[in-house]
């Protein structure tokens, strides 16, 4: 059967099935929406929320257990020279059961929480980020999640027990399709007990080598068929599956992803994951938290980076001090540390809001995501500019030559493309910013519809004029104006006070840009991603003064266990304390930069240019240059070829 001819999907369609596709309601709490919103609900997350002693006596055993597997086991060197995860380091990590970490024990899994799933995903990740990728594109959007949340009792028994032991991938992205779903080619078209799957999918994380994959194909509309997106569980050993490509990338080179081409491919109508049309959805309420598992490989990234700029600052001796003591270095340092700590806050307390099921954390983890993979990277920066030419020097090359193989660049490469996994930065944003908004597009939905009518409209109004009398006084004054609120914060009560009057801050901004531009608004991407950010420094402030607190109590914030989570129990107390403070005045800093864009910025004028630039009004600029991406005439080298080259090195030396 061949596939279906590419058809033109305009913006508004695109952007109903993408709306069609979100959770429209809010059945639980949420932190981050009230946050949005205004409403500083800290009694959502603190005291800071701790596991079962059950919860915690089975994470901590298998951290021990892997950490000792990673230790012995995995050479990460090898990984990156070879560009491969070796068979054996899979059939390990399968036989200790990290395959099926979130999977309950009944189906064979180890049935951990998603708190210590995450900081297994960070011991893993410290040691080879590709590992890291394996495991959290397995359980966290592999076939596991969507069957153990949407699956029937007869899939749960089929297919948990395999996923337990074998690998699994999702496939949604296609060559000629990204961030918007509406266009999707794949079909799954019915016949009989099966469905037919031809399609092409792109980016397959795991694809190369897994055995199970959740794919999304648009079942057509038909007499008994409501059609749409639709999400299957496909055995990769069906006929008619090729793997067509290993695609290689700037890091993550040990990690398994492909092009995979399925040709009338059987697929009974067992697999059917939910209900027809039912594909996106579910997929979004899988990334819910799906997403952490990407802030669990940031926070490692952190952490790391925290321990090698700290002993390189310490031992570096120039103009006859530690570099670490001169304040242009000494400020890298104050950033990395007090980053890592707050991407390790937003971590586990995102993660324990998962485990608890007593709030909507939509909101929640994707600003764990957003903001991690942000600023991961500028941690990861910041330790190759204070290793000088070491950080920009391969692990390889170093060790070669004698020093210590620290790979610095390495962290560079694998941690960037965190922006862009499981949903770019910029349509982050845009995800992020729809759900803060919908309270304003809730009630002013019909105001802004063009077509909407007459009557429509002037309900809509007397709708809004009733909400916005109720919520604009909230925003007056709050808790942050008052002297002594959050006094138990002691020295962190002061930013909690600051977090309180910048939510009631950013919700008026949001009303008045609602009001400026109404349903404008959507298109403004600058102001909505400004408005975001905002928010994610917030939210981080808030897990940060949480977690401070609790580390500074007997029983810290995982009742009992160190900050590490590895070993035995330490208690940061003080020192954590005062890493909070740093990490809060340095956000504040960023928050109030992020305030003054929202009204002083460069937007209209750069679309405007940007427009111009497309038209080709400005390509003189590109002239003087060659494009190495076009194909030329090889050209034989005038240097010397490898065997004269190897003849010159000898007679040097």
């Amino acid at each position: 059967m061949s596939q279906r001819t590419h058809e033109h999907v305009d913006e508004r369609t695109a952007r109903k099935v993408a709306e069609e596709a979100r959770e429209a309601e809010w059945r639980l709490p949420s932190f981050g929406k009230q946050l949005f919103l205004g409403d500083l609900r800290l009694d959502l997350i603190h005291p800071h929320p701790r596991p079962s002693r059950e919860q915690r006596a089975k994470g901590e055993a298998f951290l021990t257990e892997l950490s000792a597997f990673c230790t012995a086991r995995i050479d990460p060197a090898a990984i990156e020279r070879e560009a491969r995860i070796p068979d054996e380091v899979v059939r390990g990590l399968r036989d200790l059961g990290a395959l099926g970490m979130k999977i309950p024990e009944k189906y064979g899994g180890l049935g951990l929480s998603q708190l210590y799933y995450g900081r297994a995903l960070m011991v893993a990740g410290s040691v080879s980020p590709a590992i890291g990728a394996l495991l959290s594109a397995h359980q966290s959007i592999g076939v596991p999640q969507p069957v153990k949340m949407f699956g029937t009792p007869e899939q749960k028994d089929a297919w948990l027990p395999r996923c337990a032991r074998e690998v699994s991938a999702f496939l949604l992205t296609e060559p000629d399709v990204g961030s918007d779903p509406a266009r999707l080619r794949a079909t799954a078209v019915p016949d009989g007990d099966d469905y037919i799957l031809n399609g092409v999918k792109l980016w397959t994380t795991n694809g190369v080598v897994a055995d199970l994959v959740v794919v999304m194909a648009r079942v057509p509309k038909s007499d008994g068929h409501r059609g749409g997106i639709s999400a299957f569980i496909v055995d990769m050993a069906s006929p008619g599956i090729t793997v067509e490509n290993r695609n290689a990338f700037m890091g993550l080179r040990g990690i398994e992803n492909g092009v995979t081409r399925f040709y009338d491919v059987r697929v009974p109508k067992a697999n059917l994951i939910g209900a027809e049309g039912a594909g996106l959805k579910i997929a979004l309420t899988t990334l819910n938290t799906g997403r952490l598992s990407l802030p669990a490989i940031c926070a490692a990234g952190g952490k790391w980076a925290a321990g090698i700029a700290r002993q390189w600052s310490r031992e570096r001796v120039q103009w006859g001090r530690p570099v670490g003591e001169h304040e242009a270095v000494a400020t890298k340092i104050a950033f990395i540390a007090a980053t890592a700590y707050a991407m390790e806050a937003m971590l586990d307390l995102s993660g324990q809001l998962a485990d608890d099921e007593r709030n909507d954390i939509r909101i929640e983890a994707a600003l764990a995501k957003l903001w991690s993979s942000e600023m991961a990277c500028r941690v990861a920066d910041e330790l190759v500019q204070l290793r000088g030419g070491r950080g920009y020097e391969t692990a390889e090359s170093l060790a070669a030559r004698g020093e210590r193989g620290v790979p610095a660049e390495q962290l560079l490469r694998d941690l960037r493309i965190n922006r862009i996994f499981e949903g770019s930065s910029e349509i982050m944003h845009l995800l992020i910013a729809r759900e803060a908004v919908d309270a304003h597009l809730s009630v002013a939905g019909d105001i802004i519809d063009p077509d909407a009518s007459t009557g429509r409209r002037a309900r809509a109004a007397a709708k809004a004029g009733g909400f916005y009398a109720r919520w604009l006084p909230t925003l007056v004054t709050g808790a942050g104006h008052r002297p002594n609120a959050y006094a138990e914060f002691g020295p962190l009560a002061r930013h909690l006070r600051y977090v309180e009057r910048a939510s009631r801050k950013l919700a008026r901004s949001t009303f008045y840009a609602a009001g400026r531009w109404q349903g404008g608004l959507e298109y403004r991407q600058g102001f909505l991603g400004r408005m975001v950010d905002i928010g994610a420094e917030l939210f981080a402030m808030s897990a940060v003064c949480v977690r401070a607190h609790a580390d500074a109590s007997a029983q810290g914030p995982l009742g009992g266990m160190g900050s590490n989570g590895i070993g035995p129990a330490t208690a940061p107390g003080k020192s954590a304390v005062l890493l909070a403070d740093a990490f809060c005045r340095q956000a504040r800093v960023r928050v109030e930069e992020l305030f003054d864009g929202l009204w002083r910025n460069t937007d209209a004028m750069d679309v405007k240019l940007a427009r111009a630039v497309l038209a080709g009004d400005f390509a003189w600029v590109e002239e003087g240059v060659l494009d190495p991406s076009i194909p030329g005439p090889w050209i034989a080298p005038s240097e010397p070829g490898p065997s004269e080259r190897e003849d010159v090195h000898r007679s040097i030396g």
